[in-house]
């Protein structure tokens, strides 16, 4: 990977430091020093990429500093650096204003006047999004984190894991980290699994041959991949053969291999379960094998996907493991300052940062998403910090998508549930601890939670606590109807899931099933006539015949189905796997005789002209073979549309959505 460039107008910053000086020109090393700490370098890291030791550059620096304090009659230091050069632009004499003007092109095409103003922040103000580049002055070292890592990848055979929840700064500390293996003469390849199609994924083999077609292509070497690859030992022994005798081979320095985003190899367990612990055993193959020396690994993922693997297995329990932490209180303002929020970075603006701190927790994406607003001067801070957790916010995307994750795991969801609604620490199970922590969202004590800003405890007691209303009255009402039903139907009811967790689980579990191409089936009875039924012979005799029907339904799909779900008071699903369809019809007709077979009778005289004289069902079928090219939504829709035709042709028949057949 090539590093890129310095800014000009770091450049520029030089020459506006020696005018500053009056005219004394910088020694090289003192431009270096400047130029570093102006990007947010710390003097351990300078010393790594001069060859100079830390000791000298902080004298030396030390002395720059002391210079420039006596030419601004202010105390002048590495931290403070933006906050006071800009201060003096504002105030600067004719003479230097006149001396410091840069020509700019504008987007008319017309010269325009670019000042030293503009270069003490960020020249241009980009929506924060996505890894911050390597020359802005944004990015917020939090030591000791950049001085562990360029430590550790300078070792042979190193492991690294950066891990967070999303938008804490990974992909920016991956990215340092490249440049600086750069600077080392390291060869580095970077790879991002979001970038790997889908189809990648549907087999260990496919997705190996990719892992090393892409790292061969870095590395600018011939993939000669058929030369290397053995079906009868495998796809795994196959690439570890790739690496060691052809790739090794051909490269005289270290090789960083950084991963980024593995968490999307852990949406394919089938992958992860193999992929993951060939990795762990590369690492342990550095400790034995002196041409595996030259591997350097750097393992990047989100935390709110694990993949469990065993202990001997697993990557993720050796090497060095980096958890990125929030901003603190003073990085929030070092942050504000190079954002050019000069009224909340200084002394008496601390305690204007403090509440905006307290909000997000100092969430790094959440943190410079207020500040850019607030320097784009299109809120403020009152009305930011008011309207924060509200769908009006501006963190109402990012919290929506914290939402669905939690409604994806009801678990979760009332873990949640229990920590915003309290005002103390709450006692969690370790699992739900655990997983709440990993997205972010609580902080932990032992298994002691609390919410890890305000922001979550707004918003997620407010969301949450409308769902908690809304099933508190779901349930005030089924115990009323409890009231006047003294019979066991729960008892058969309660094994049938509701329809959100079908929903749930079929989402969920499509992945997993386009990876067995196997045939899918799902089926839905409805109970013909049954609100008609129901009224006529009063709510006793409906529920007991409700549950008749229910029993029969399931005694005929006991051993069929995996999934079987009630619905809308009349319809029970079910999700039926590795089944022919023509089988699957035969078990949908023997529901519809035995349902018959009940004899649950109507009052003749009340329904003459009706097509049967006992309760009767109607059933609909859709199969499918899971694949890129459908989804769990299309397939309920797909059934929906059989039931109904089993309607239209009167009723008590059974009716497969032809349209979604596959071939086993």
């Amino acid at each position: 990977m090539n590093l890129p460039r310095f800014n000009t107008a770091v450049d520029e910053i030089i020459d506006a430091v020696e005018q500053i000086l009056h005219q004394k020109p910088l020694g090289s090393i003192q431009r270096f020093i400047l130029t570093q700490s102006w990007l947010g370098k710390t003097y351990g890291e300078m010393a790594k990429g001069s060859g100079y030791g830390s000791d000298y550059i902080k004298e030396v620096g030390s002395q720059l500093w002391q210079e420039l304090s006596e030419a601004l009659g202010e105390r002048v230091t590495k931290k403070n650096l933006h906050l006071v050069l800009k201060k003096h632009q504002i105030n600067r004499t004719p003479r230097v204003q006149s001396q410091q003007e840069y020509p700019q092109e504008s987007e008319n095409g017309f010269s325009k006047t670019r000042t030293f103003l503009d270069l003490l922040t960020v020249t241009k103000l980009d929506f924060p999004s996505g890894p911050i580049p390597l020359s802005s002055p944004l990015y917020i070292h939090r030591p000791p984190l950049e001085e562990l890592v360029y430590a550790e990848i300078g070792q042979p055979g190193c492991l690294i894991r950066i891990k967070a929840p999303r938008k804490m700064g990974k992909s920016s500390l991956l990215n340092r980290i490249i440049a600086h293996c750069g600077t080392k003469g390291h060869n580095t390849v970077y790879l991002d699994f979001q970038e790997a199609d889908e189809a990648i994924f549907g087999s260990l083999d496919k997705f190996l041959r990719w892992f090393c077609v892409n790292i061969s292509r870095q590395l600018n070497i011939a993939s000669n991949l058929d030369d290397y690859w053995d079906e009868d030992m495998g796809s795994k022994v196959s690439c570890k053969i790739y690496f060691e005798a052809y790739l090794l081979e051909q490269i005289n320095s270290p090789l960083v291999l950084a991963m980024n985003e593995v968490n999307r190899v852990f949406e394919h367990p089938d992958i992860a379960h193999d992929f993951l612990p060939m990795l762990r055993f590369w690492y342990e193959q550095t400790k034995q094998h002196l041409a595996w020396e030259k591997l350097r690994l750097v393992v990047v993922h989100t935390t709110e996907i694990y993949i469990p693997l065993k202990l001997n297995q697993s990557p993720f329990n050796v090497g060095l493991t980096i958890s990125l932490p929030p901003f603190t209180l003073e990085q929030v303002r070092e942050l504000a300052q190079r954002y050019g929020v000069d009224w909340l970075a200084s002394e008496s603006g601390m305690q204007l940062l403090a509440p905006i701190h307290t909000m997000v927790g100092g969430h790094p994406y959440l943190v410079s998403l207020a500040l850019y607003h607030l320097r784009q001067g299109d809120m403020k801070l009152e009305v930011l910090l008011q309207t924060a957790s509200t769908p009006s916010g501006i963190y109402s995307q990012h919290l929506r998508e914290l939402l669905t994750l939690l409604q994806a795991e009801p678990q979760l969801m009332s873990a949640m549930q229990q920590v915003v609604m309290s005002d103390e620490s709450v006692e969690l199970d370790a699992i739900a601890a655990y997983k709440l922590e990993s997205m972010g969202l609580v902080q932990l004590d032992g298994n002691l939670a609390n919410p890890s800003c305000e922001l979550y405890r707004q918003y997620f007691s407010q969301q949450l606590g409308k769902q908690h209303s809304a099933s508190a009255s779901v349930k005030l009402l089924e115990e009323e109807q409890l009231e006047h039903h003294q019979d066991n139907a729960t008892d058969v009811m309660s094994q049938f899931a509701n329809i959100h967790f079908l929903n749930h689980y079929l989402e969920t579990e499509w992945q997993r099933w386009l990876t067995q191409a196997s045939l899918l089936s799902l089926m839905i009875c409805e109970i013909d006539y049954f609100k008609l039924y129901s009224d006529l012979h009063g709510y006793r005799l409906g529920s007991a015949s409700l549950e008749q029907i229910a029993s029969t339904i399931k005694e005929c799909l006991h051993s069929q189905s995996v999934l079987m779900a009630h619905s809308e008071g009349t319809k029970f699903i079910a999700v039926l796997l590795h089944i022919p369809s023509e089988n699957v019809i035969e078990i949908a007709e023997n529901i519809r005789e035995r349902v018959e077979k009940l004899g649950i009778a109507y009052t003749q005289s009340q329904f003459d002209g009706f097509p049967s004289s006992v309760l009767t069902v109607s059933v609909g079928i859709a199969s499918v073979t899971p694949d890129l090219h459908n989804s769990s939504a299309m397939l309920i829709a797909a059934v929906e549309e059989a039931l109904f035709q089993s309607r239209r042709k009167g009723r008590n028949c059974v009716t497969m959505n032809s349209g979604l057949i596959e071939d086993v």
